[in-house]
């Protein structure tokens, strides 16, 4: 019997293709909804620029589309929307980078006009846990987040260092972080992530301990339908896991499902945490969508971004509380060949 009369065909978009040494969490994302049982997946990828892996990962990605840049604003990336309606039949979207989902939030209703599915936090919630919101939002919800201050010139580094204490972390608004050690180091930090990402940045008290991830997936009623923890086994320089292993640790599954109940989380979120030599753990930022090390979650039992397209539809999802211990990623880099006719495809007509 053919796959589509066994499982009801369904066309899914997803956003973050970009698999570097810093990936998006959309390859990641799409390889968990390849192992969904409950659907023949039809996949589209979103992306943003020309020389995105997933692009070519013609295994894992269908078709691609370009987006307008998050800075075009919802007017732009609705025209594009309408298009991509128009030559699929798209039934749910997943984005997956922090700077793209003010866009999509704002456009849920339009888009549910269309057809097309979401299941995003709130406004009001992607606000509260913004890095410049971290240390209110820690005190309104009684968790333990390190002192920040936000900071639009490198003038003000000096003052931030005296009140955090060195050394300090410095954070991009999205993306992207640097612990410095000295005022040297700390300006030239601040000229690099300003450039990049823009300002404010923001300076926060660095805390000692070791790194662990949890990635969890709310239903928007206050609760956690899946939290898996997972403690880094190596950075990057750029602080990004390499690889990780799944944690049995009931104080983390405790504060992920603290995070769900006191803010009725909407959809998928990642704890970057520090525990303390004193035990004590910090919520050193809230990611509000999946992290890269996504698809770690459904190798250990519980596939989150599965259970987002069941909530997107409007399908049942009991909790999950198994999951495999002591299960283990490694990223690994390779050269993903394709024919130059391909990248020039997708630059010229922004579609592959």
């Amino acid at each position: 019997m053919p796959l589509s009369a066994t499982r009801p065909r369904l066309t899914v978009a997803v956003t973050g293709l970009n698999a570097t040494d810093s990936p998006g969490p959309g390859v990641a994302v799409i390889r968990a909804l390849r192992e969904t049982t409950d659907f023949d997946l039809r996949i589209i990828g979103l992306s943003y620029e020309a020389l995105e892996p997933g692009i070519y990962l013609r295994d894992m990605v269908d078709r691609t589309y370009q987006l307008p840049y998050p800075s075009a604003g919802t007017a732009a990336l609705l025209e594009r929307l309408q298009y991509i309606k128009e030559q699929e039949d798209v039934a749910v979207l997943i984005p997956n980078f922090d700077a793209e989902l003010y866009n999509f939030i704002k456009l849920e209703p339009q888009l549910r006009a269309l057809g097309i599915r979401t299941f995003l936090p709130t406004l009001a919630q992607l606000d509260a846990r913004d890095k410049l919101n971290l240390p209110a939002f820690g005190a309104a919800h009684g968790l333990h987040v390190p002192a920040s201050r936000s900071l639009h010139h490198a003038a003000e580094l000096l003052a931030a260092a005296e009140e955090l204490g060195w050394p300090l972390v410095l954070k991009g608004r999205y993306y992207d972080a640097a612990v410095v050690h000295t005022l040297a180091q700390a300006e030239q930090a601040f000229l690099r992530l300003a450039g990049q990402w823009g300002v404010p940045l923001i300076a926060q008290q660095f805390v000692a301990g070791q790194e662990i991830n949890i990635a969890g997936l709310s239903d928007g009623h206050g609760r956690a339908l899946s939290v898996v923890p997972m403690r880094k086994l190596t950075i990057t320089d750029k602080g990004k896991a390499w690889a990780g292993i799944t944690l049995e640790d009931e104080a983390l599954l405790g504060l992920a499902r603290r995070f769900a109940e006191a803010t009725k989380w909407r959809g998928g979120f990642e704890l970057e945490i520090m525990r303390a030599a004193t035990g004590e753990l910090f919520i050193m930022e809230i990611n509000p969508r999946f992290p890269a090390w996504i698809y770690l979650t459904a190798a250990a039992g519980q596939n989150q971004p599965a259970a987002l397209l069941r909530l997107a539809l409007g399908l049942p999802v009991t909790q999950m509380e198994d999951y495999a211990v002591g299960k283990m990623f490694v990223r690994y880099a390779w050269d993903l060949i394709t024919d130059h006719t391909q990248f020039q495809q997708v630059a010229a007509l922004g579609e592959l």
